[in-house]
């Protein structure tokens, strides 16, 4: 099966690919998981019926756990590293946890220092030969399906990406089992808590560069306001600063706050100051490191407020003895890289590509006591509409799924 999806993305990739910016982990839209801090070991939750439909289907078992074997893991991140705090942490404390139940597997961290497409692949080809387990962390990753192919007895597990051939089309290898997450889900849920928590009725989100995770996190929070503007009656503001428009990886303008870098912290806080100046009192953000800046510029503000992103990043906002986090927006990748780490030992492993969605509680929000600053009304609110995008009954805008915001209806 291949699809022409990732010629256009992997000629555009410069550095880094990812879109993370918090600490903690947490399940979505609920309360039943407590975020712990994003240095420990997570224990996993209960598996839901939902969510044991997302594992890998049925598969030959891995020969690395047939014969009684122990799995030796690797794990090749970005520059940022596996202690970000952010999108590598949380992948990571996915195997870990699949430790704490597998004590004899092994996991060891390898940091790719560039961000580049050709240099991410010769990591992973660099040290395939010493590994039973491979996960790769972002869509700088999606050239190992040769390296995959050659190697049929290593299972791969690809995270943000779908495996592509030399010539960018997309493809299912037998030994990966590559995942994407509905980012607009979450990016919704983010736009019904600042459009429902707004006091200036003015609110904006804030992206790194305009790949199509990003844009799916714009694209979803724009379609959250425009939802709690037509369903409560408001009249909430996107503020949008046109020397940031992001230009997406087909030369579309999406327009939003595009920083143009996942790294660059100062223009992060000048984006951030700027906003706020326009009367912004609550931001979405989606920078990486680049939201770092942000952050800064909202704590040293005032009555200004911060949604996370991927992961809870309720620590992050500490503020003296204050706290500017009012969520965070979630995909939940430590559940399914732990998934799949058990599907390898169970013999049930199997190569596919999936986008994981609210219907397997892989996207949501925070909404924990002690985790968010959200009101009650506004968590049932979210909680409705969650319900509805579980169904289908709500589909966000996303960069490729031709819903734009402006006409995204339900």
């Amino acid at each position: 099966m291949k699809k022409k999806v990732f010629a256009l993305i992997l000629s555009s990739v410069m550095a880094l690919s990812l879109i993370g910016c918090g600490s903690d982990n947490a399940q979505p839209s609920t309360d039943a998981a407590t975020a712990e801090d994003s240095n420990t070991e997570n224990a996993a939750p209960a598996e839901t019926e939902a969510e044991a439909e997302a594992e890998p289907a049925a598969d030959e078992a891995s020969d690395a756990t047939a014969d009684g074997t122990a799995l030796k893991i690797a794990i090749v991140s970005s520059p940022s590293g596996v202690d970000d705090g952010s999108f590598n942490e949380d992948n990571y404390n996915g195997i870990l946890t699949f430790i704490e139940s597998h004590p004899d597997c092994t996991v060891t961290p390898v940091q790719e220092t560039t961000g580049d497409v050709t240099a991410a692949v010769q990591a992973v080809a660099d040290i395939v030969a010493d590994y039973d387990v491979i996960v790769c962390c972002g869509f700088q990753f999606a050239g190992i399906s040769t390296i995959a192919e050659e190697n049929p007895d290593v299972k791969f597990v690809l995270v943000d990406s779908f495996p592509s051939d030399a010539e960018g089309n997309e493809v299912t290898v037998d030994n990966i089992y590559a995942m994407c997450f509905a980012e607009q889900e979450s990016g919704f849920f983010a736009g019904m808590a600042a459009a429902l928590e707004t006091t200036t009725n003015k609110v904006a989100v804030v992206n790194g560069i305009a790949y199509p995770s990003n844009v799916n996190y714009q694209y979803g929070f724009e379609c959250g306001v425009k939802y709690v503007n037509e369903t409560e009656g408001k009249n909430v503001e996107l503020v949008e600063l046109a020397s940031y428009a992001g230009t997406d990886v087909t030369g579309a303008n999406v327009g939003g706050n595009y920083i143009g870098s996942f790294a660059d912290e100062a223009t992060g806080k000048v984006v951030g100051n700027a906003l706020i100046a326009e009367g912004v009192d609550i931001v979405f953000v989606a920078a990486g490191a680049s939201g770092n800046g942000v952050l800064t510029a909202v704590k040293e503000a005032s009555g200004v407020q911060f949604i996370g992103c991927d992961v809870d990043q309720y620590d992050d906002g500490a503020n003296g003895d204050s706290n500017v986090m009012l969520t965070s927006a979630l995909k939940v990748m430590h559940l399914n890289v732990e998934r799949a780490l058990n599907a390898i030992v169970d013999g049930t492993f199997k190569g596919a590509n999936v986008t994981l969605q609210a219907d397997t509680d892989s996207t949501g929000y925070v909404s924990a006591e002690g985790r968010c600053q959200l009101s009650a009304d506004t968590i049932t609110k979210i909680d409705a509409a969650y319900a509805l995008v579980k169904s289908g009954s709500i589909v966000p805008a996303a960069n490729f799924n031709g819903v734009t915001p402006d006409d995204f209806t339900w």
